[in-house]
């Protein structure tokens, strides 16, 4: 699996995105590339690419706003559109739903503050690149770290994304329960995480980089990473047979 990491001005995550997709490919020799954002071609032979958290050009505008005109933008929209497979975390999410490859937008917390804490998420979709490992209504344990994390769409939207089976995550109790409380931040229908309708781009708000190994607290949010993995084993076996 060979996986493109971006860097923007203010990205503060990426370092993790690339630990966690070099764990996962730690058996397979497989490449971890940084992409930087005036970068206007990609490597070759990309199997995914990973928009990482952090503050995008200091989130001047809105967030996301900015990052959504970098050149490397140009190509990764073109590469999702071409089937290509697209992670955006936290601001990562952003960028996606502002450059239109994911719809809705994230907005300011409910609360009007920053909010840092583990959350409890619901896999709401396994048939997607990213959850395929895991169990249908399996509860995760990830961590969040944002200040605009709000998920909004218009109702029309919604209606399409809960038709389409695009929510791929929900912020839950411990128990699995969907309720206001689990929600820290206010995200219309507690929504943690969507894709796009063909399931080859996911934004989700919460780090599973920053859950990825047994150390950290939890290695919940590993199951994106080995996901993806398996997806693409699956693919490269379909090929040789």
């Amino acid at each position: 699996m060979n996986v493109g990491v971006v860097t923007f001005p203010g990205s503060n995550c990426d370092a993790d995105a690339r630990h966690a997709a070099a764990l996962a490919n730690a058996d397979n020799g497989d490449v971890v590339h940084q992409l930087w954002h005036k970068d206007s071609v990609i490597p070759q032979g990309l199997d995914a690419i990973i928009l990482p958290g952090g503050f995008s050009y200091g989130d001047y505008l809105r967030t996301g706003a900015i990052a959504r005109f970098s050149p490397i933008m140009k190509e990764v929209i073109a590469f999702a559109n071409n089937g290509g497979v697209v992670l955006g975390i936290c601001n990562g999410f952003q960028i996606l739903c502002e450059s239109g490859l994911l719809p809705g937008a994230l907005i300011r917390n409910e609360n009007l503050k920053f909010v840092c804490k583990d959350v409890f998420l619901k896999v709401e979709n396994t048939n997607t690149p990213f959850t395929n490992t895991v169990k249908k209504g399996s509860v995760l344990r990830m961590p969040v770290a944002h200040g605009d994390g709000r998920y909004t769409a218009s109702e029309a939207e919604i209606i399409l994304l809960e038709k389409n089976k695009q929510i791929v995550y929900r912020y839950v109790s411990q128990t699995g329960e969907k309720n206001a409380e689990a929600n820290p931040n206010g995200s219309m229908h507690n929504i943690a995480g969507i894709c796009n309708k063909d399931g080859n781009v996911m934004g989700l708000m919460p780090h599973p980089e920053r859950a990825s190994e047994a150390l950290l607290g939890s290695a919940d949010g590993f199951t994106v990473f080995t996901g993806l993995l398996a997806h693409f084993q699956r693919k490269q076996a379909q090929v040789v047979a």
